[in-house]
């Protein structure tokens, strides 16, 4: 049996673009992927801590350091710049790595520098 669980985690980082006509995808701080061990292409859920609204998109790589989180196409519709949002992936494990799986976490300041990382105890 799989078990979904956290992969990693963008923990309150602000919207810096929204650009409704590019074809999709959030382009996120090629810094912050690697903190978290977020991969382009990858599938993430996103949540407007503003507009309370969630959305599905997949990873672009962003210029590393400059901070931006941009949300692309049709989601740019559900966002906002300067909102605060929070980015999600999840992985399927099994029973035998599930207990020992640690997510990354990354806390942001308002300029999506880290100000802290995080790694959930399995307990």
């Amino acid at each position: 049996m799989l078990r979904e669980a956290l992969f990693a985690k963008i923990h309150m980082c602000t919207v810096t673009e929204c650009n409704p006509e590019y074809s999709g995808s959030i382009t996120i701080d090629a810094h912050l992927l690697e903190a978290t061990g977020l991969r382009v292409n990858e599938k993430v859920l996103v949540a407007d801590a503003n507009s309370t609204n969630r959305f599905e998109t997949y990873v672009f790589r962003g210029e590393p350091g400059s901070g931006i989180i941009g949300v692309n196409g049709a989601a740019a519709q559900l966002t906002g710049i300067g909102h605060k949002v929070i980015v999600m992936s999840f992985c399927q494990l099994d029973e035998r790595v599930f207990g020992e799986h640690r997510p990354k976490v990354v806390i942001c300041d308002g300029d999506n520098r880290i100000t802290e990382h995080i790694e959930y105890d399995p307990g």
